[in-house]
Order: C-alpha cells, then sequence, then structure tokens
C-alpha cells in the first residue's frame, strides 16, 4: 500500500475543518480555476466507485471534500498500477489532468495514493475531543 510520506497532521486544537488537506491539493470549489488538461492533485473521501460493465475496464470514483464532490476517472492501465488503493482506499490523493465538457469536470488520473492513514488519525483525535468534551460537560454538570 502506497502511504503519502509528505503529509503532515496538523498541532492539536487546530479546527477540523483546516484539514485534512494535503499540501498542494486543490478543494473541489477551487477546480474551476485550472485550464483545461492542468497537471493537479486533489483529495477527499470515497463516495463512490463504479466500474460499469459497458466502460471497457474504465473506472468511475466520486471523492467527497469539505467544499463539494471531484469526479475521477480511472484508466485501466491506471487501476492495474495502483489496484490497492482503488479498491480498499477510504481517503485518497489522486493526482492527473483536469478534463472538462459540457460543464462537467473530471480529473483522469495519473497517480493514486491510499491517505486513509490520515483519516484514522482524524478519527481518532476526533474522539479524543469527544470524550474531553464529555468529561468537561459532566465535571460542569456536577455529575463528577
Amino acid at each position: 500500500m502506497r502511504v503519502a510520506q509528505n503529509l503532515t497532521l496538523p498541532p492539536p486544537g487546530t479546527p477540523a475543518r483546516d484539514w485534512p488537506r494535503p499540501p498542494s491539493c486543490l478543494r473541489a470549489c477551487d477546480l474551476n480555476a485550472p485550464p483545461v488538461n492542468a497537471r493537479i492533485a486533489v483529495a477527499g473521501l470515497v463516495i463512490l466507485r463504479q466500474r460499469p460493465g459497458t466502460a471497457k475496464g474504465v473506472i468511475f470514483i466520486t471523492l467527497e471534500d469539505e467544499t463539494g464532490v471531484v469526479n475521477i476517472i480511472v484508466w485501466r492501465h491506471i487501476y492495474e498500477r495502483f489496484r490497492r488503493a482503488v479498491v480498499a482506499g477510504r481517503m485518497l490523493r489522486v493526482t492527473g489532468r483536469m478534463q472538462r465538457a459540457h460543464s462537467v469536470t473530471h480529473v483522469l488520473a495519473e497517480e493514486i495514493e491510499d491517505i486513509s492513514l490520515l483519516l484514522d488519525q482524524l478519527l481518532a483525535e476526533d474522539t479524543g475531543r469527544q470524550m474531553a468534551a464529555e468529561a468537561r460537560t459532566e465535571t460542569w454538570d456536577g455529575r463528577k
């Protein structure tokens, strides 16, 4: 499994809305800025994987970040190269080329990284914050 090595966690106490944003990744709301065929990177949670039988091996992935969704097209040779990330990744970073047709924006995948580790760390951090908040509430209510 390939995991991005240059991604860092935010300092404790950083608002979750500022994270997880791997370096150099565009947000979904900013995908109108780059020109067609520009090489970009996007990251987000995998909310949909489709491999229609009529698509001749093409896989369609939809990622979601805090600002919207990103449509990814994965050609067969890219899928074979990054199969594990495509199949098992819950959170992906995809580098590829912009494509726009009929007011629909896609990213044609060239590299796919499974960054689910960052999601696990975010969830663990959120659980810790939730437990701390509950402890404060219980103390304030006089239950402890």
